[in-house]
């Protein structure tokens, strides 16, 4: 087969989801950023990354994925941040380093199985806003664990669903 025949669709369309789902996924992501954005305004503290965004779309219209799990949350953030960190102070914001971090960050995510692709970003949000180590505490660890608290509650609500699958 040739390259560019390899990139022949074959298969259909994913099924389109139930309206009912469709709007609690659309109303948990808002809910979930209502809060951490509140809560940031009432205490100055930064609580949100850009990464969040996606990470309520896994969380609140995929739970049963693997990747909308708490421990995928929380850990894949904090490993994905922390990587970025410790390439930013060993290497400064460069293109190369940038490039490693992420490749790091995916490894790593890979092999302690807290694979959460939004949190991917996480070391070029670092590279290119350049925080300080406290950024793993703030927006970080605390944003997703927000998420996460806001899942539990959220996604346990409606009869029939259950969040999470596993720790």
């Amino acid at each position: 087969m040739t390259f560019w025949k390899q990139w022949k669709a074959t298969g259909a369309l994913p099924p389109k989801p139930a309206k009912k789902v469709v709007l609690l996924a659309g109303l948990g992501g808002f809910i979930a950023i209502a809060v951490l954005a509140l809560l940031a305004q009432q205490s100055g503290a930064l609580l949100i990354l850009g990464s969040f965004g996606a990470s309520c779309v896994l969380v609140f219209g995929f739970i049963d994925s693997p990747f909308a799990q708490p421990r995928n949350v929380i850990a894949g953030h904090f490993l994905s941040s922390l990587t970025g960190l410790v390439f930013l102070n060993l290497f400064g914001a460069q293109w190369w380093s940038m490039a490693l971090a992420v490749a790091v960050a995916i490894v790593l995510m890979m092999i302690t199985r807290t694979v959460h692709p939004p949190a991917g970003s996480n070391p070029v949000i670092v590279m290119l806003a350049q925080p300080g180590w406290q950024f793993l505490l703030t927006p970080t660890l605390l944003g997703a664990v927000g998420i996460v608290l806001v899942a539990l509650v959220y996604n346990n609500y409606p009869k029939g669903r259950q969040y999470p699958r596993y720790w």
